[in-house]
């Protein structure tokens, strides 16, 4: 059975989707099958890696229009399917609302292909809304990318508070995977500084990899590539192929 991991965060521009697209990537180039589910309305981690939208999106399935199976598309990578989302996502906030159980749709639907996968990703929009909560009860686990600057742990609180509501109400297995460094620059005191200061204040792991500040991270979604496919020897790419081989050896 595959495992779900939520990526996360309430505070925006955390390199949430450049992490969702390329730990997914790189956990498909360690030779494991994984699915990107995206549930952000902006799609960017669909056209981040260069899926259409032709046989439809997270937001046909939450509406019971198709199933999951129905949208699943595949990448350059064999070892990478993504379900695509795009901005029709925002109204599934207002379609739901009047649903039984509706926390429970997207679990319900994750849960069918589950053991097609040995991972299961899903790119979490930077809200809490009704959408991020289904996320968030389907999930097994929670990564958090944190940018490394002086705000940072304003964000981790308030998800903190959000991940213990979620399991005291609706997924009391939901647990937490770790935190990670992202746009990680080590020639700055400051970025240093809030690393430590993380490692200090908060109950989380925190991964020793760090996603370094690195020009083929930003330009390699252009092309509609992870990182690894568009430049396998840049710095971008062997920080997402050493968090996948840090991942997996904290699994059991």
């Amino acid at each position: 059975m595959g495992k779900i991991i939520a990526i996360a965060n309430q505070k925006g521009g955390v390199g949430k989707t450049t992490t969702a697209i390329n730990f997914a990537s790189a956990l498909a180039i360690l030779e494991y099958k994984v699915l990107l589910v995206d549930v952000d309305p902006q799609g960017n981690a669909s056209t981040g890696l260069g899926v259409g939208l032709e046989g439809g999106t997270i937001y046909d399935v939450i509406t019971s229009q198709k199933t999951i199976q129905d949208i699943i598309a595949g990448t350059d990578d064999a070892n990478l399917d993504v379900a695509p989302a795009d901005i029709n996502l925002v109204g599934a906030e207002i379609e739901l609302v009047d649903l039984e159980e509706r926390e429970f749709i997207l679990k319900n639907a994750i849960d069918s292909i589950k053991s097609e996968y040995d991972f299961i990703i899903m790119d979490c929009q930077p809200s809490l809304g009704i959408i991020t909560v289904n996320a968030l009860t389907a999930a097994d686990s929670v990564l958090i990318p944190i940018q490394a600057e002086v705000f940072a742990l304003q964000g981790l609180g308030k998800l903190t508070e959000t991940i213990d509501i979620i399991k005291t109400s609706l997924n009391p297995e939901l647990t937490v995977e770790g935190i990670l460094l992202s746009m990680f620059d080590k020639r700055l005191v400051m970025s240093r500084m809030v690393v430590d200061q993380i490692k200090e204040s908060s109950e989380y792991d925190v991964y020793e990899t760090k996603i370094n500040r690195n020009i083929k991270i930003a330009e390699s979604p252009i092309a509609g590539q992870s990182v690894i496919h568009y430049d396998v020897k840049s710095t971008g790419a062997r920080d997402f192929i050493n968090l996948a081989t840090e991942f997996i050896s904290k699994q059991n």
